[in-house]
């Protein structure tokens, strides 16, 4: 018996925070949960800082969220 294979995709979302990197990291998560089923991974792609008169207002994060394909 041949087992069965299993088909991911990967979908792009950008998240925020105003307080750390790892706080828009989860924003990120929690809010592709409510949509996706089956998040077996997220790559962080990118990191940016928002900027203004020398303090950090915004952290945002951009993330590869990887989920199987339902049958």
């Amino acid at each position: 018996m041949v087992p069965e294979s299993r088909v991911a995709r990967v979908t792009e979302i950008i998240a925020d925070s105003k307080k750390s990197f790892e706080d828009a990291i989860l924003n990120g998560f929690h809010r592709a949960s409510k949509t996706l089923r089956g998040i077996t991974g997220i790559r962080v792609k990118d990191q940016y800082a928002h900027v203004e008169n020398g303090a950090i207002l915004r952290f945002r994060v951009t993330l590869d969220v990887i989920f199987v394909l339902d049958k």
